[in-house]
This record gives structure tokens, C-alpha cells and sequence, in this order.
């Protein structure tokens, strides 16, 4: 799922004077909307912020920074910011501008491979803007013309004047001519060397060539003529010309006029739609300037389109998703699914004409093959057309193999259904992990030795075959006989491995003999093994430890020297070791062939189970199990004295050259890290089943955490996700719902500490399941609880709880940038084998549909 939804993309620049470079993680993207008219536009401004100064020599950003998209995911989400705070008024505000996306997006011009191309291109497109901007300021001249306030454009003030020019005369529309007075001619004519020079000159000082040119008669008069000149009295309002005409005008003068005006006047057209075809090229220009078709690679069809109608504090959501076999846009509006257009689409989407926008887009890649949804229906159709085609007896068989195939996909979905369980109670931790814990054992003697009874009677029937094999060849053909029937199996000379006590108490247990192998020469006491029996111990054994002769991996070894004790007897102790050697081998290969059961998984008996299932090296094996044979521990008689010296000295025999003692190292390391797992797990589970689901979580979330790190080597390193997952999920439903109950209570304290279950525990751990490879039902559950404190967003609640509500709901909805810091669960004791195994099939069984069993 992340892989569908996530990709990367990389920031470089100069913050302070200092260069960086960041690689980030991205889910949805965010763009801004305000100032920006379509999507590239909001694109290309999200990539590039502060004043970016391309030095032709090396590209060096000397300010700002840049964005580059490194991996780009199959579904890519940009979300778009239509909401933004109002300081004045202090509550948030929706943003309706107009914001124009295309169907098709070409993602070649964001992509940091195009880095070194889209860098010049921007640079053309900064010198080609400042063209731009120079063109405008000179059409500005042409369209706003005049030294005073109010500004005209200067074609149509010629015009105007030569209406003026062209208009009857006064004097010829006047009924009574004695009431004129004529103006000098003088104070109109304008002669033909003015006129000329005025052209000449127009270029450089147009407001003053018209100011001169067509100043008032009055204004080109000396003051002394101008107060001197005759006047008549005053007109009344009826003998006002009808609308502003010259009084008298000759005919050349106005032939003069309106020819100088009318070439003036074209020839200013010509030069303000010169300056517009500039403008509109050079802007042409800019538009395609990516539509280079190496800039054409990495195309995104637009899939779905997430609107909402209404302001920032409430409203109505819907979507529109493209249905590609239909080739139709649909809306999803409540439980209402229609058809629909892009005309609709755009008329709901690009927002600018009411409060109804879109704030999400989805595109996905266009290129990919999986997307494309047509082929599906095609090739099923002519798969069934295909069968239509066969025979009768042909159809019969095939349905008849189909219904086989659904009954064995049944019966593995059954079989890993019972496999889940145990395989996550799996955990890793070693007993020498565990033995530097500093609390104090909570269990007595004797409440090991019930657990070890218990676990007795879960491993009988697995002893009991092997040993009445082994018995029954041996009262059908002797000793031979019994070595033969072991070898069967898989028997192996032990090679020379060196001393690591790190595994020594890891293995399972094994029914066997009751035979007591002591010869005792000196006074001796008789110990109780389960699954073994009674064997006697001398009083002077030496580091004999009564707790460690109890775990399943001694109990084995015990029981594999008293099989060999005629081959001992006969033979001596180095053969009476290579016998026993071989017996416990088998035992534990064939234990680790065995199918696991719901209640029980075979790896945390022994480590050798693990090793075997995961195919560890031979040379690491024989090792682990050697190491077992030369434990103090086995001082309890002088049959098993001798035996643990052989196999002592076989040790120091290895060299370093024989064992690569880094590999040991890191079998037993996983192994302990395995059943670290399985303890962290079991326990967050008996913590749920109380309800505990704080604490619960805890465990599961480093049991997942732990588990992930294992199953990178191989899917039998650790334990299935599933069962870890699963109450994960159900531990953050519930804590989610606490929460929401405690901040809807609008008490303080209670809002304080739902916010903080929040912050410390759901949002970390929902930004670990999102950074790993999440599930559908994980998915779905993170919704759930987006949604639940979305949904308080449309409704009238306190401002606390507003202001609360915003603080986190943003990181809730996006925890890509959360810095996770996990509470690491307390301290908890280690299981032996025993303790474990009967501890994993308790809990196994309560979580079940059993009553909550409680395992001391």
C-alpha cells in the first residue's frame, strides 16, 4: 500500500548561506491555491520557493531551495490547501478561488533526472517574463496616455479629436450671423512647419506634442491679444451650439487635420497590436516552452476528484472517479452513484463561481499496465468463450478441477489460519538475553516443575513415537538394529564445533526411558526429570543445577545418553557420545518436520527446530548441539561425566579456521531475538484480554517492530504478521475510542489525557504502520479513526476543543513529518522453553473463543 501511495522527492538549496540537501517521503502532496491560476502553476511554485539565482556556470542555487521528485507512486495525490486562517477574525476561512487542472499531467518538468533542462528552461522563461513585463510597460503608454490624473488611450483621443475636427462649424449651423464674432485666424491655424516639427518629435514627447499641437487658440494667443481680442456679450443658452464643434474652419484646414490625425492614429494602432502580438508570442512562448517531448515521459490521467461544498467549519463532501472499462466520469454522493461529465466536473471543481471546490486530486500513471482496467472484461469474456468452445466431457473436467482447486485454496486458507497463532507467539529472546534482567524470578521450583508437567503432556505424543521406533528395533535385532533405525532418519557424525553457551537451554523436550544411567560409586540421590523419569545424581556432582536439568533441551540430552548407555558400556565414551549425539539429532530433525498446530509451534523448544526450518549451516548445528553435550550440568552420574568430558575436549579441538564464529554468533542472535518476540507478544495479548489496551499496545507495536527485522532473512525467522497486526488494530480502536470519549466530555483533565493517549501512543504507532508496507485492514482501520475526529469538524463544539482539535488533527491526518518516539514497554521476565511453550498454548487457546486463561 505504501508503495502505491508514497513516493520521495528531494530538497536542495541554501538556508543561512549554508547549502542542504534533504531526501523527504510524501503521501498526499501539498499545494497552495492562492495566487496561482492552474495546477502546474501550483506545482511549479511548490518546487521552487525563495528567490532561486541560476548561475549559468555550475546551476548553483545561491538562495532559496528546490524540489525535485526522486520516485514518483503509481497513484499520486495532490492535495489542495483551501483553508487557510484568518488572523483578524481569528477562525479559518475557505479558499473558492478558481484553480483550472488538466486531464493528463506530464511529471517530466518536476523530476529531479530533468533537473539540468528544466533549469534552463526556467531560465529562459525568467528572461522571456522580463521581455514580458518591458512590452507592458510600453503598451501602457499607448493605453493610459496624458499628464494628468485621468488617463486615455491615445487612439481613441485622436479619434475624438477628429470628430471634433470633422464636426459642422458653428457658424454655419447659426441662424443669425451677427450675433458671431469671428476668432482671428490666426489663433487657429496651425501652421505646416509646426506641424512638422511636432511629428518629427512625437516619439520622444507625445504629451507634449498633443498639448501643442492642439492647445486651446487662447493658450497659443500672447496674454497682451489675448485680453485685447474682441468679444461679444454673452449668448443666452439658445444660441449655444448643440455639441462642441470648431466655430470656423476652412476646408484645407480641416483636410490638414484629419489627414495628419488619421496617420497618426494608424500608425499608433499598429504599434499597440505590434506590442500585443509581442506579448501574446512571447507568452505562447512560455506556455509551451515544456512541451519539449523529452518532457513528455511521465504522464498522470487524473482518476478521481474529491470536492467539497460549503466554508471551513462545515459542508458537504463528495467525489467524482473515472470508471475506465465505461470510459465515464461517475459521483459517488452519499449512496447516490451517478453518471456524470467533465463539463460537471468542471463546473463543481475549479471553484471561483461558488463555495463548491475541489481539494483533492488523484492521478495515477498512465503508463503503467495494471491501471488499465479495459483488458480485464476482454480477457475473461474470451477465457469464457474459449470454454464455450470445448467439448462436453472437456467442460466437465475443467469445472470439476476449478471446484478441486477452490477446496485445496479452502483448506490452505484453513491450514494457515491454524499456523498464524503460533507463528506469531514466536518472539527472540534468548535466554542469555534474558538472564541479565534484574528482577527476581516470580515462579518457584515448584511452579516450574508444574509447567514443565504440563508441557510434558503436550510433547508425549511427540516422544513417544520416536522412543517406541527406537525400542521396538532394538528387541527385533539389538543394538545394531537401533543405530540402523536412527540412521534412517538422519544420522551425522558430529564435526568438531567450539563452546557458546548462548543455546545451551533453548530446546524442546522429549519423553523417554525411565532407565536410571547411574553407577553410583558414591552416595547419590534420586531427581525426578518430567518426560524422563527418575535418574539418580551423585552428591558430589559437580555445577549440577537442578532448574536447568528441568528445560526440555537437558531432559533431551539426558534421555539420549541413557539410550546410549550399552553402546557406552561396550564401546566407551567417545562412542557412547557419537550414539547419544545421533539420537538427539534425529529427534530434534524429526521434530522440526512436524506441522505445527494451532496451540503449539515447534521453533521454541529448541533452537536446533529453528535452525533446521530455516536451513542454518550444518557446521552451526552440530555446534549448537555438541555445546549441549559438554554442559556441567550432566555431572550426575559417571556414564554422563565422561561423555560431557569427550565432548568437551572435541571442542577445544575446533580452530578458528573450522568455525566462522561471526555466523554462529548471529543464528543465536536471531533465535533470541525470536523469542524476545514471542514473550512481547503473549503478553500484550494477556494484557488485552484484561483490558489493558495502553499497555497492550506497547508490547505489540515492538513485537511487530522486532518480528519486520526478522522476516527480511526468511519467512520461518520469525512469526506471521497476521495475529501481531490484528490486535494491534484492535488495541488502537479501542485506545481511539477512550480517547474520543475522554474529549468529549469537555472536561480538562479528561481532554488532556485523551489528547495525550493521542499523541504518545495512536499517532506513533499509525506512522510505523504507515512507513511499513500496510495492509488493507490496517488502512481501513486508520480511516475509521481519521474519520471519527473529522466528523467533529461539522459540528458545534466548545472552542477548547476546536483549538485542541486543531493542534493534532493535522498530524493525525499526515504523520509523515512526526519524529516517532515509542514508550518501550517495561522489563518483562523470560520464559524457559517449558515455561513458553505452555504459556504460547494457553494464550493460543483463549484467543480462540475460550475463556481468558491466566498463566502464572
Amino acid at each position: 500500500m505504501v508503495q502505491l501511495f508514497y513516493g520521495t522527492f528531494l530538497t536542495e538549496g541554501v538556508r543561512e548561506g549554508k547549502p542542504f540537501c534533504n531526501n523527504e517521503t510524501f503521501g498526499q502532496y501539498p499545494l497552495q491555491v492562492n495566487g496561482y491560476r492552474n495546477l502546474d502553476e501550483c506545482l511549479e511554485g511548490a518546487m521552487v520557493e525563495g528567490d532561486i539565482d541560476l548561475l549559468p556556470s555550475d546551476h548553483s542555487v545561491k538562495y532559496g531551495q528546490e524540489r525535485w521528485f526522486t520516485k514518483l507512486p503509481p497513484v499520486l495525490t495532490f492535495e489542495l490547501s483551501r483553508f487557510e486562517f484568518n488572523q483578524s477574525l481569528g477562525q479559518p476561512e475557505k479558499i473558492h478561488n478558481k484553480l483550472e487542472f488538466p486531464q493528463i499531467i506530464y511529471m517530466d518538468r518536476y523530476m529531479y533526472k530533468s533537473k539540468e533542462l528544466i533549469r534552463s528552461k526556467r531560465e529562459c522563461i525568467r528572461k522571456l517574463k522580463e521581455e514580458i513585463k518591458v512590452l507592458q510597460q510600453k503598451l501602457e503608454r499607448y493605453v493610459k496616455y496624458g499628464s494628468g490624473p485621468a488617463r486615455f488611450p491615445l487612439p481613441d483621443m485622436l479619434k475624438y479629436v477628429i470628430e471634433f475636427a470633422s464636426t459642422k462649424p458653428a457658424s454655419e449651423s447659426s441662424t443669425s450671423q451677427s450675433d458671431h464674432v469671428t476668432l482671428p485666424l490666426s489663433s487657429v491655424h496651425c501652421p505646416v512647419s509646426d506641424l512638422a516639427s511636432k511629428e518629427s518629435t512625437s516619439k520622444e514627447s507625445p504629451t507634449q506634442d498633443v498639448e501643442g499641437t492642439f492647445s486651446s487658440p487662447e493658450d497659443s494667443l500672447p496674454k497682451s491679444k489675448a485680453m485685447n481680442k474682441p468679444f461679444t456679450s454673452s449668448r443666452s443658452s439658445m444660441e449655444m451650439p448643440a455639441q462642441p464643434a470648431p466655430r470656423t474652419v476652412t476646408e484645407d484646414e480641416i483636410n490638414f487635420v484629419k489627414t495628419c490625425l488619421q496617420r497618426w492614429r494608424s500608425e499608433i494602432e499598429q504599434d499597440i497590436q505590434d506590442l500585443k502580438n509581442c506579448i501574446a508570442s512571447t507568452t505562447q512562448t512560455i506556455e509551451q516552452m515544456y512541451c519539449d517531448p523529452l518532457l513528455r515521459q511521465v504522464p498522470y490521467r487524473l482518476h478521481a476528484v474529491l470536492v467539497h461544498e460549503g466554508q471551513a467549519n462545515a459542508g458537504h463532501y463528495w467525489a467524482y472517479i473515472y470508471n475506465q472499462p465505461r470510459q465515464v466520469w461517475l459521483k459517488y454522493n452519499d449512496i447516490s452513484v451517478t453518471e456524470s461529465s467533465w463539463e460537471e466536473l468542471e463546473r463543481d471543481s475549479y471553484g471561483g463561481l461558488r463555495n463548491v471546490s475541489a481539494y483533492c486530486l488523484m492521478y495515477i500513471n498512465d503508463k503503467l499496465p495494471h491501471f488499465n482496467a479495459e483488458a480485464a472484461p476482454i480477457e475473461s469474456d474470451q477465457m469464457l468463450g474459449e470454454v464455450d468452445a470445448l467439448s462436453v466431457e472437456l467442460k466437465h473436467y475443467i469445472q470439476e478441477d476449478n471446484w478441486r482447486f477452490e477446496q485445496e485454496v479452502e483448506e490452505w486458507e484453513e491450514e494457515q489460519s491454524c499456523k498464524i497463532p503460533q507463528m506469531e507467539s514466536s518472539s527472540s529472546s534468548v535466554s542469555q538475553d534474558f538472564s541479565t534482567s534484574p528482577e527476581p524470578s516470580v515462579a518457584s521450583s515448584h511452579g516450574v516443575r508444574c509447567l514443565s508437567s504440563e508441557h510434558a503432556v503436550i510433547a508425549k505424543e511427540q516422544t513417544a513415537q520416536a522412543i517406541a521406533n527406537t525400542a521396538h528395533a532394538y528387541e527385533r535385532g539389538g543394538v545394531e538394529a537401533a543405530l540402523n533405525e536412527l540412521q534412517e532418519v538422519e544420522p551425522e557424525k558430529p564435526m568438531s564445533p567450539e563452546t557458546n553457551p548462548a543455546g545451551q537451554t533453548e530446546q524442546p523436550p522429549k519423553a523417554g526411558d525411565t532407565e536410571s544411567a547411574a553407577q553410583p560409586d558414591s552416595e547419590a540421590s534420586e531427581v525426578e526429570i518430567p518426560s524422563v523419569g527418575r535418574i539418580l545424581v551423585r552428591a558430589d556432582a559437580d555445577g549440577y543445577d537442578e532448574e536447568v536439568m528441568l528445560s526440555p533441551a537437558m531432559q533431551g540430552v539426558i534421555l539420549a545418553i541413557a539410550k546410549a548407555r550399552q553402546t557406552f558400556d561396550r564401546d566407551g565414551s567417545e562412542a557412547g557420545l557419537i550414539k547419544a549425539f545421533h539420537e538427539e539429532y534425529s529427534r530434534l530433525y524429526q521434530l522440526a518436520k512436524e506441522t505445527p498446530t494451532a496451540h503449539s509451534d515447534p521453533r521454541l523448544q529448541h533452537v536446533l527446530v529453528y535452525f533446521f526450518q530455516n536451513e542454518a549451516p550444518k557446521r552451526v548445528v552440530e555446534r549448537t548441539l555438541l555445546e549441549q553435550f559438554a554442559d556441567k550440568n550432566l555431572s550426575y552420574d559417571e556414564r554422563s561425566i565422561s561423555i560431557m568430558k569427550v565432548a568437551q575436549a572435541k571442542l577445544q579441538e575446533i580452530g578458528p579456521e573450522d568455525m566462522n564464529m561471526e555466523e554462529y554468533k548471529k543464528w543465536h542472535e536471531d533465535y533470541s531475538l525470536f523469542r524476545k518476540v514471542s514473550v512481547y507478544l503473549l503478553t500484550g495479548l494477556e494484557l488485552y484480554q484484561k483490558g489493558k489496551y495502553q499497555e497492550a499496545l506497547s508490547y505489540l507495536v515492538y513485537a511487530y517492530q522486532s518480528n519486520a527485522a526478522l522476516l527480511t532473512k526468511g519467512p520461518r525467522r520469525g512469526v506471521k504478521e497476521s495475529v501481531i497486526a490484528l490486535y494491534r488494530r484492535k488495541c488502537l480502536l479501542e485506545l481511539n475510542a477512550k480517547a474520543a470519549s475522554l474529549f468529549e466530555t469537555n472536561d480538562d483533565h479528561s481532554v488532556t489525557e485523551g489528547i495525550n493517549v493521542m499523541n504518545e501512543l495512536i499517532i506513533p504507532c499509525i506512522h510505523l504502520i504507515i512507513n511499513n508496507d500496510i495492509s488493507k485492514d490496517d488502512l481501513h482501520a486508520i480511516e475509521i479513526m481519521r474519520n471519527h475526529w473529522c466528523s467533529y469538524l461539522g459540528q458545534d463544539i466548545a472552542e477548547n476543543l476546536q483549538l485542541c482539535l486543531g493542534e493534532f488533527l493535522p498530524r493525525l491526518l499526515d504523520p509523515s513529518a512526526e519524529i516517532i518516539v515509542l514508550k518501550e514497554p517495561p522489563t518483562i521476565r523470560p520464559n524457559s522453553p517449558y515455561d513458553l511453550c505452555s504459556r504460547f498454548a494457553a494464550v493460543m487457546e483463549s484467543i480462540q473463543g475460550v475463556s481468558t486463561v491466566t498463566v502464572k
